[in-house]
């Protein structure tokens, strides 16, 4: 069960944030209860996150914790809740890297609407930056950089004073020059509205 102090008590190197705490404004409704596959997107993308990092995860809610929460409750790892959700992703990556215990020594920022990232991908991506481990790791797709990402430890007070809607693209730009790009088509796809569901939901 996902507790407050349940990954300070996991304490090890490398840590899941998965960022959850968005109003779904374009979607219309909450889509971390979207069910994909018989499961929530939400506990698909919390599961597949464990199978990296174990119960050294912390989920970020907000708009919809007290709706959202139940999902979680047979997961380890940490609820934190994000009370100015409305900045937008910033706000929720501060709150997740507060809550980071002093052990951790990278962290794996993640978006609980790209549907399509396997836990495959993010083994990789974990690989990528254990073998680096000074380097941060970030998804390539579409042409750019974006997360998942693992940032190590020497970013943690850089992701700790993002401001608001920005997410952590601003960083992965400043710090370019070592970061390591691991090719991940499948976090180009975001469910931001029930047309990107439908073609989720396609044929392929």
């Amino acid at each position: 069960m996902l507790t407050a102090e349940g990954s300070r008590k996991s304490a090890g190197a490398l840590h899941a944030i998965v960022l959850a705490a968005g109003a779904s404004t374009r979607f219309g409704s909450p889509k971390q209860l979207v069910r994909l596959a018989g499961r929530p997107l939400l506990h698909a993308v919390v599961t597949r996150a464990a199978e990296v990092t174990g119960n050294a995860l912390i989920v970020v809610l907000g708009a919809q914790a007290a709706q959202l929460a139940p999902l979680l409750k047979h997961t380890g790892g940490t609820i934190a809740v994000n009370h100015e959700w409305r900045e937008g992703l910033a706000g929720s990556i501060r709150t997740g890297v507060a809550h980071l215990p002093a052990a951790c020594t990278g962290v794996m920022l993640l978006l609980a609407d790209q549907a399509a990232v396997t836990a495959d991908d993010l083994k990789r991506l974990a690989g990528s930056w254990r073998r680096q481990p000074q380097c941060i790791a970030a998804a390539m797709y579409a042409g750019i950089m974006g997360v998942p990402a693992i940032f190590p430890r020497s970013c943690f007070r850089e992701l700790g004073e993002l401001r608001g809607d920005t997410g952590a693209g601003a960083l992965l730009r400043r710090n370019s020059d070592r970061v390591v790009r691991v090719p991940m088509e499948s976090a180009a796809i975001d469910l931001d509205t029930p047309e990107d569901l439908l073609s989720l939901q396609a044929p392929r």
